[in-house]
């Protein structure tokens, strides 16, 4: 380096003699031109060298030769030195973890040969692929006694465990006190005061059988079971029964039923139904009885409960929700019957068939026993005591939180109380719920399990008396809560057999409904749960005794349940005879069904939570829009009388099919790694289901808005009844109502489209 420095000071600062220029020339030759670089010295040393000896002009020459071999070796060392620092920097920027930017860092070990070098890979998020994660939840699965935890919550501990009872509330503690343990995120209680209907403290209800002038022949029963939301009044009335008191039953009667007590079989639709559709043909009162043909139960005198109220939550604070601190006017639901509801034992319908007329039809597939109406002079009188109570219940959650988008979550929950033991109506679910949170918990904590989204976990208090804990839920967060939770999964009565698996859900979740049913096998049967694709088809619509219902047609949330059953309903459900030791009897491999069904839920939560995209097939509403229109063009015969045209139906349908269209390809242009991207497209599938809800009804009047799983005039199985009634009763026809009703289903319809399309610039319709 000094003989490098000594050449640079003689090149650029020492004598005249070795300043050196380069002498540029333009050469032209024709159209050739090129420029001569030459090397020269100052004018004045030609002419001195010109002169001189021949050993001075010899020695120069060396000087300067030996000068600039110095100078380009000098600029050579500067030239890698700067490439190096510039190489370095480049490195630290752009590849700070490489090994390039560990060399200058890193010492070797005198006397030890070099490490070798590996090659670097960026470091990206570890993901777990699904079959390893479908393994960690199957052997953990394999390590758990549902049965244990069925038997611990079916204890005398918390039996019997009626909302608002002590029982109710300590097991409600017991689950807040697990979700702690299982070092969940976060876990909380909401506290509601509601009210229900219980049985009356000072008298007893009663029914009798009494002649024409209203004395009393004979008592038939004072029952122990009750319904709930019944009106408390004593009406008398000839009895007559009705089958199961579906819509299809009285039709099919030939005889009226107007000013008749009517009595009904349980089953088939719920007991809300069975009043509501005795009350719409003016019947004074019901009578509920499980007939031994459909419920083969050996104890005849046993009682059995449920609930009158057409809808969910508590019916005196309809649209509300009923905290403490919230005050609202008197007010109830129009879903609260009018007429007295009462359940009766076996033994007393047999009782009362010893006094009636007329075999029941052999279609029915009821008891020999059974008959059709009573005599003209003997009537029933009914007498229903039951009153109004104010409790206090507790919805316990807990949380765990999405390593992503923990602002979008799944909720899957569970029915906490039951009048009587509950083993099969809320034990089993319950049961599910706290193993689920447990192993998902152990799943995050031990097993590198990461959700991108979050998992709620709630038990529910008030379930029997219509999914109060669940409703009420619900109207407190009416107006955000759509917009973070994009599916619920009901846990309740999810095994009731072995035979079948059967379900109920929203058509956006059919797809991934399917995939876990090809993944699941039958824990009895050893064959895949998936048979056909038909089973589609055989998909029942939610009932209102469903705690899933109200998510999907009050809130717009795609919500499903789903169950092992039989062919034949669970005969104990609602009685005092739904204890463990019963339902192990009856369902011999209820551990390995009890597994398979947490199987079922558990591989739901991992799709749902950790796959990138939403795994809901928005697809499946065009079906449904598509079965719809073929439905109405029907009649067009009789739209076309009132001067109407389905041809804005039409245009709402296909502005519908374009959207999901447009949205299907924006899905399959998107990049997966772009978070945003793919969150503004799940936002959209996310909210298909809520854009159902009809906006044109006030959630207060008609809390169940979706026009395809909903309840009331602007559903769309309500227009389809109401221009059937046209041609069979063309007096009880409304015009004005049908164009009203044709009008908003179109414009609902039309709105989800817009809606699913995102941006107003790219909504592709013509008003």
């Amino acid at each position: 380096m000094d003989q490098a420095r000594s050449a640079f000071s003689n090149l650029f600062g020492g004598a005249p003699l070795s300043y050196t220029r380069f002498s540029l020339a333009r050469q032209v030759d024709g159209d050739n031109s090129h420029v001569e670089m030459k090397l020269a010295v100052d004018e004045e040393e030609n002419v001195d060298n010109n002169v001189r000896s021949n050993h001075a002009s010899l020695t120069k020459p060396k000087r300067f030769n030996g000068s600039f071999c110095y100078a380009v070796i000098a600029v050579i060392i500067f030239f890698l030195i700067g490439f190096m620092i510039g190489y370095l920097g480049y490195c630290k920027r752009v590849e700070p973890k490489s090994e390039c930017g560990r060399s200058g860092d890193s010492k070797e070990i005198e006397g030890t040969e070099p490490p070798e070098t590996e090659e670097y890979f960026p470091e990206t998020p570890s993901r777990l692929l699904w079959t390893d994660l479908r393994t960690m939840l199957s052997e953990r699965l394999t390590a758990t006694e549902f049965t244990n935890t069925i038997k611990r919550l079916n204890g005398n501990s918390y039996v019997p465990r009626e909302a608002g009872s002590q029982k109710d509330e300590s097991l409600a503690f017991f689950i807040e006190n697990q979700f702690r343990e299982f070092k969940l995120n976060k876990v909380w209680r909401d506290e509601h005061f509601v009210k229900i209907q219980v049985k009356g403290s000072n008298a007893q209800s009663s029914v009798t059988v009494v002649n024409g002038s209203g004395d009393m022949i004979s008592l038939v029963e004072n029952p122990t079971g009750y319904v709930a939301y019944s009106k408390a009044t004593t009406v008398t009335g000839k009895l007559v029964h009705a089958n199961f008191g579906t819509k299809e039953d009285y039709e099919a009667l030939s005889y009226p039923v107007n000013g008749s007590l009517v009595i009904v079989r349980a089953g088939e639709i719920t007991f809300a139904q069975k009043v509501a559709n005795a009350e719409s043909l003016n019947a004074v009162g019901v009578l509920i009885y499980m007939d031994q043909a459909k419920f083969p139960i050996v104890n005849a005198n046993l009682p059995v409960f449920g609930h009158a109220h057409l809808g969910t939550g508590d019916p005196y604070t309809p649209g509300f929700p009923s905290f403490n601190h919230t005050q609202f006017p008197p007010s109830q639901s129009s879903g609260l019957p009018n007429i007295p509801v009462q359940t009766i034992s076996r033994a007393a319908a047999e009782a009362l068939f010893a006094n009636m007329k007329g075999d029941c039809p052999s279609s029915w597939k009821t008891d020999s026993s059974c008959r059709l109406e009573f005599p003209g002079d003997k009537n029933v009188k009914l007498t229903v005591n039951n009153e109004l109570k104010e409790i206090r219940i507790f919805n316990v959650f807990g949380v765990i939180k999405g390593f992503e988008e923990p602002d979008r979550y799944v909720v899957i929950g569970a029915q906490r109380d039951a009048w009587g033991p509950g083993a099969a109506k809320s034990s089993v679910g319950t049961a599910l719920l706290l193993e689920l949170a447990r192993i998902f918990s152990d799943m995050v904590s031990k097993g590198g399990f990461k959700p991108s989204r979050s998992i709620v976990f709630a038990s529910w208090g008030a379930g029997d008396f219509g999914a109060i804990g669940a409703t009420e839920w619900l109207e407190g967060y009416l107006s955000s809560l759509h917009l973070k939770a994009f599916t619920y999964i009901n846990l309740d009565k999810a095994v009731l057999g072995a035979k079948n698996f059967k379900v109920s859900a929203s058509p956006l979740l059919y797809s991934l409904i399917e995939k876990t049913m090809q993944e699941v096998k039958h824990p009895v049967t050893g064959l895949s749960l998936y048979r056909d694709s038909n089973w589609i088809n055989k998909v029942e619509k939610l009932s209102f005794d469903n705690a899933a219902f109200p998510f999907l047609a009050y809130s717009g949330i795609p919500a499903l349940s789903f169950c092992f059953c039989e062919d034949t309903e669970y005969p104990y459900l609602g009685t005092t005879m739904d204890t463990y030791e019963v339902l192990s009897q009856n369902v011999p491999e209820l551990s390995r069904l009890t597994r398979a069904a947490a199987e079922v839920a558990g591989q739901l939560l991992i799709k749902l939570s950790y796959d990138v995209e939403l795994n809901l097939n928005y697809d499946m509403y065009n079906d449904k829009i598509l079965s719809f229109v073929k439905d109405m063009n029907q009649f067009r015969a009789d739209i076309k009388e009132m001067g109407l045209n389905l041809q804005w139906l039409y245009s709402a349908r296909g502005d519908f099919f374009r959207a999901t269209s447009r949205l299907t390809t924006d899905y399959k242009n998107a990049e997966r790694a772009n978070r945003v991207v793919m969150r503004e497209i799940n936002d959209r599938i996310m909210k298909v289901e809520y854009h159902f809800l009809s906006p044109y009804v006030s959630p207060r009047e008609s809390p169940f808005r979706h026009i395809f799983w909903g309840s009331g005039s602007h559903t769309l199985s309500a227009l389809l009844e109401h221009l059937k009634l046209r041609q069979k009763n063309s007096g009880a026809f409304n015009e004005t109502l049908l164009r009203n009703q044709l009008a908003l289903a179109t414009w609902t319809i039309q709105g989800a489209a817009n809606a699913l399309s995102g941006d107003i610039w790219d909504i592709d319709n013509e008003f």
